[in-house]
C-alpha cells in the first residue's frame, strides 16, 4: 500500500489457502490497546492462513490419490485418449468428500473452537477500543463546547 494510506489493504486470494491476506494499517499514534487489537487480528489471520493452506494441500493431494486409485481399479489412465484429464462421476467423488470430512472432523472442530476464541477476543478488544474512542470524543466535545 502507498505510504499515505490510512486503511487496511486486502490482497488477492492466496494460492494455497484461498484467503485474502490483509496488510493492517498502523496509525502513527496507535495506543497500546489498539496495538493489542491489531496484533490479535494479525495473529488470527496468520492462524487461518496456516490452517487453510495445510488443509487445502492435504485435500488436493488426497483427492488426486483417490481419483488415481479409482481409475486404476477400473483399468483407466489419468488421461483419456484425447489427453484430457480423466474424471470420476459425482457419486464417486461424494464418497471421497464424505470420507475426507469424516477423517478431518476433529481438526475442523478444533479449528472452529480456536476460531471462536480468537474472534471473541477480537470483538472484545474492538468494543474496548470503540469505548475509549467514544469517551475521548465526548471529552473533546465537552471541552470545545465550553469555549
Amino acid at each position: 500500500p502507498p505510504a499515505h494510506s490510512c486503511n487496511d489493504w486486502i490482497g488477492p486470494p492466496d494460492k494455497h489457502s484461498n484467503l485474502r491476506p490483509v496488510i493492517f494499517y498502523v496509525p502513527p499514534e496507535e495506543s497500546p490497546l489498539e496495538r493489542r487489537l491489531r496484533e490479535a487480528r494479525q495473529e488470527a489471520q496468520a492462524c487461518d492462513q496456516r490452517f487453510w493452506a495445510r488443509h487445502n494441500r492435504a485435500f488436493s493431494q488426497e483427492k488426486e490419490e483417490f481419483i488415481y486409485s479409482r481409475l486404476k481399479a477400473k483399468g483407466l489412465e489419468m488421461r483419456d485418449e484425447t489427453g484430457q484429464k480423466a474424471t470420476l462421476n459425482a457419486e464417486e467423488m461424494a464418497d471421497f468428500y464424505k470420507d475426507f470430512l469424516s477423517r478431518n472432523f476433529r481438526k475442523h472442530m478444533q479449528y472452529n473452537r480456536d476460531w471462536y476464541k480468537r474472534n471473541f477476543t477480537i470483538t472484545f478488544l474492538m468494543g474496548q477500543v470503540a469505548l475509549v474512542r467514544a469517551l475521548r470524543w465526548l471529552r473533546w466535545k465537552k471541552k470545545n463546547v465550553g469555549n
